[in-house]
């Protein structure tokens, strides 16, 4: 009793909602209401169904006699029909249980949260609605003859017209009403319509049902295909969005052609079976694009998790620089404070403190963004601070290695680029440098980064080292990480330095060669200047880290 009660009070609480449903539901039959056969609700496009079905798979049970109401008041009030109109109560009743039995199969079938952007889902959307209309279709006709409403002979183009009104209306019409059902449907469709494109392959869609039925409409219909065009490009553009918004554009677009043109009604029904074939091809396009975006990003997902481990390496490398600053300041302060040094001096060694943790911060920061997948943050960072970044932690390890770390001049060009990430890679790269010329017994042990512009558009930078060369093999499996048997000890975190220049839209590989080289092509922000070709001559940074000159060999 209780439920039965609670169950009227949220009927009773939604009645607004139920009213405009009614009166959206009315409007679309009254607007559709064209070419109906013998004057009854059997006309060859009918989309006010495809609303029932958006409302009754949202609100389930409670959407019922709402849907009643709908679809028996659409038979009193919209349709003319002259003879006896109460016989056609139990017929309108026989199509209302229809709808609701198709909505409640489809609400079944279909996650609510689906927005029909999978092949699976589309598959049985369209079946569903398919051989659901046809069982409606023929449960309607049936009582319509017993009602003695159809001729005995006419009972076959009554099935097949209403059959085809209906299912064009649904198909056509549902993934929209679903969409604008959704809020992430809402998001998207708002996206696509505000797409400069939008505007360009609406102006096609209109240009295409000019020549369709302006040129071709007299000479039965030869260009129709046209209108495939749009829609293709609207679904490989923007996806499933895209085939909605222009398959739905289309639609309209046929139905006022034929009410200004006065087609018969075969002609109609025709036209309206291509229109669904139209929206169909649009639509199983837009669900591939969507899909194969989906399958992109949870790949580059996938790969940074699989890569963190790699990675761990060459943060503990770059976290090592800051903590031994931290180290060295605190220990100054503790002297600075047994000396009795002045307020001055004490807070230039507190700021050098905040400064390197703030350092380490931001690495942090941004590896665990990479990793949980959030958008980079793209600035324009000129090429030669970035280096000099990147080089600055090596050069006290220089010195007391004994390496000669060499810039060549770089180009002056800026990238737009996440500072940071490409800091990380940078850095990656001299430290397995590092580590191979430390291996290597070939003397003297040299490192060498040098930068060349391949085009106005595209800059590569090159880290050549002295140490034992990749074969082609090692080159070739470098950065597929240690599950595949690529990386070795010198390879950790290749891979997700390759995912971070991939997701700044650059390359990033290893070359056979007598010498370790890797080289890293990425696209400027600008380019002017000349290009710098690589070489051993350029720019020394010596193991203090002090600028000696251009030198040549």
């Amino acid at each position: 009793m209780t439920s039965g009660i609670k169950g009227s009070t949220d009927w009773f609480g939604r009645l607004p909602e139920q009213l405009a449903f009614i009166g959206l539901y009315l409007a679309l039959d009254a607007v559709s209401f064209i070419h109906p056969l013998w004057g009854l609700n059997i006309t060859p496009w009918n989309p006010a169904p495809a609303l029932g079905l958006v409302f009754l798979i949202r609100h389930g049970r409670s959407a019922w006699l709402a849907t009643v109401l709908a679809v028996v008041l659409g038979d009193f009030v919209v349709y003319d029909f002259e003879p006896l109109r109460w016989p056609l109560l139990g017929t309108s009743l026989v199509l209302a249980a229809g709808y609701v039995a198709l909505g409640s199969e489809l609400a079944r079938i279909l996650p609510r949260d689906s927005l029909l952007n999978t092949r699976r889902a589309l598959v049985t959307w369209f079946i569903g609605v398919a051989l659901g209309t046809l069982l409606v279709s023929l449960l309607y006709v049936f009582s319509l003859r017993l009602g003695g409403f159809l001729v005995p002979s006419g009972w076959w183009q009554a099935l097949l017209r209403f059959w085809v009104g209906d299912g064009v209306g649904i198909a056509i019409l549902m993934p929209l009403l679903w969409w604008l059902g959704n809020e992430q449907g809402r998001r998207q469709l708002l996206q696509a319509i505000r797409q400069p494109e939008s505007g360009g392959y609406l102006a096609l869609a209109v240009a295409t049902l000019w020549l369709a039925f302006g040129i071709g409409g007299h000479n039965g219909f030869k260009l129709f295909y046209l209108l495939f065009l749009p829609i293709a490009w609207a679904a490989g553009r923007q996806g499933m969005a895209g085939a909605i918004i222009c398959a739905a554009f289309l639609q309209l677009g046929v139905i006022v052609a034929v009410q200004l043109l006065d087609y018969s009604a075969v002609t109609v029904a025709e036209l309206q079976i291509l229109a669904l074939a139209m929206a169909l091809v649009g639509f199983f396009v837009g669900v591939v694009v969507d899909e194969k975006r989906r399958t992109g990003t949870e790949l580059r997902h996938s790969l940074r998790l699989a890569a963190a481990g790699e990675m761990a390496g060459a943060l503990a490398h770059e976290l090592q620089q800051p903590l031994t600053a931290l180290r060295a300041y605190a220990g100054a302060c503790e002297r600075l404070i047994e000396r009795g040094a002045t307020s001055e001096q004490l807070l230039a060694a507190v700021q050098c403190v905040q400064r390197e943790s703030a350092r380490a911060d931001a690495t942090v920061r941004r590896l665990q963004d990479f990793y949980r997948a959030e958008p980079t943050r793209l600035e324009s960072v000129a090429l030669e601070t970035l280096v000099e970044a990147a080089v600055a932690p090596f050069r006290n390890q220089a010195e007391q290695e004994g390496v000669r770390l060499k810039v060549n001049a770089l180009p002056a060009v800026s990238l737009w680029a996440d500072r940071l990430q490409l800091e990380v890679v940078l850095r990656h790269l001299l430290a397995n440098a590092f580590d191979a010329v430390g291996d290597s017994p070939r003397h003297p042990r040299r490192i060498l980064l040098s930068a060349f512009q391949e085009s106005t558009e595209r800059v590569c930078l090159q880290i050549e080292d002295s140490g034992l060369g990749l074969t082609t093999q090692h080159a070739a499996r470098l950065f597929d990480g240690p599950a595949a048997g690529g990386a070795g000890p010198l390879d950790a975190g290749l891979a997700i330095s390759r995912a971070i220049v991939d997701t700044h839209g650059g390359r990033l590989w290893g070359e056979a060669h007598r010498h370790r080289i890797f080289k890293l092509e990425l696209p400027v922000e600008a380019a002017p200047g000349a290009p710098c070709r690589p070489g051993w001559p350029g720019r020394i940074l010596s193991g203090s880290g002090t600028r000696e000159g251009v030198h040549h060999a």
